[in-house]
């Protein structure tokens, strides 16, 4: 009996301790776990793991570093203006982590979706993030969506989906890293200034 008391008070120390901490780190904001294991099959399921995690070279082939996981192109990796200036027969090329795109819309980058503050979306609300995919605009009034985000597909999604994928990226542990602003495309030849 004495043991079934202190294992009830280790437990109820234990789970206050977990409390305090999940709360101080989160800003007391307790997330909606129903929300955040659909925002995860939803985020997982649509594959945008596929370009906001970098990849790099394993064992058997290209696969996702999950060190970095959603974290965008790597700030340290930089990319030369893209090789593609009009369209056809090629559209546009990759880098190798799959997270730098380039095409006649010049060089774009895979955002950090973590919820760093300086550099992911740890300031962003539920709210700039559905109108981010629904206008294809940074927080729904910025720079334009560039290729190959599918935001045109993503829009489709019902707002308690994409509040549950914010609410999930709200968990994932946030990584630091600086993905640069878009490269725009070369003038093609003649038109230089």
């Amino acid at each position: 009996m004495r043991y079934v008391g202190r294992l009830a008070v280790g437990l109820s120390v234990s789970c206050l301790i977990l409390a305090v901490v999940f709360s101080s780190s989160s800003g007391g904001d307790k997330p909606n776990m129903k929300m955040v294991k659909r925002g995860e099959y939803l985020v997982n399921s649509i594959g945008c793991g596929d370009c906001h995690t970098p990849w790099k070279m394993g064992p058997k082939g290209p696969e996702p570093d999950m060190t970095r996981m959603l974290s965008g192109h790597p700030q340290d990796m930089a990319m030369p203006a893209s090789p593609i200036s009009s369209p056809g027969p090629w559209m546009g090329t990759f880098a190798s982590s799959f997270t730098a795109w380039s095409g006649p819309w010049g060089v774009s980058f895979t955002r950090n979706l973590t919820p760093d503050k300086a550099t992911g979306l740890g300031d962003w609300t539920d709210q700039n993030f559905i109108q981010t995919i629904r206008t294809g605009k940074r927080m729904g009034k910025g720079r334009q969506l560039l290729p190959p985000m599918p935001w045109q597909a993503l829009k489709n999604l019902t707002d308690d989906d994409l509040r549950s994928i914010f609410a999930y990226l709200k968990t994932i542990p946030a990584v630091k890293n600086t993905v640069p602003e878009p490269i725009p495309p070369a003038a093609p030849p003649g038109n230089a200034k």
